[in-house]
């Protein structure tokens, strides 16, 4: 009889087993993600990816800002100079752009050809 109290008290007292499994698998879980966030503070290569694509991601916007001033900048210069420069010196430096980006374009067709030739 001893032995018959002594079951009934220990299954009173013990979880059952749905409980059992429920906190088995509520372990689990935690572990996972313990373990996923140890893979992750390991992953030097993603964190410099992440690191690099910041840094990327900031220069670039340094790079629009200041390429903004420097627009403004530009064509500020150029107003004021088209203002000072006297008309027979526009004609001729208008003239002198057409020769210089006729003879660019010349140069591509060039370089072009030359490299469909070597394929």
């Amino acid at each position: 009889m001893t032995g018959r109290s002594h079951d009934a008290r220990r299954t009173a007292d013990e979880p059952s087993p749905e409980e059992l499994r429920e906190r088995i698998e509520h372990t689990r879980d935690q572990l996972g993600r313990t373990v996923e966030a140890l893979a992750a503070k390991a992953d030097v290569a993603a964190q410099a990816r992440q690191k690099t694509a910041a840094v990327k991601e900031q220069a670039t916007e340094k790079a629009t800002l200041v390429t903004g001033r420097i627009r403004g900048g530009v064509e500020h210069v150029a107003h004021l100079a088209a203002e000072k420069t006297p008309d027979p010196v526009l004609d001729k430096a208008g003239r002198a752009a057409l020769i210089t980006v006729g003879a660019a374009l010349i140069v591509f067709l060039l370089v072009r050809g030359n490299r469909r030739r070597h394929r």
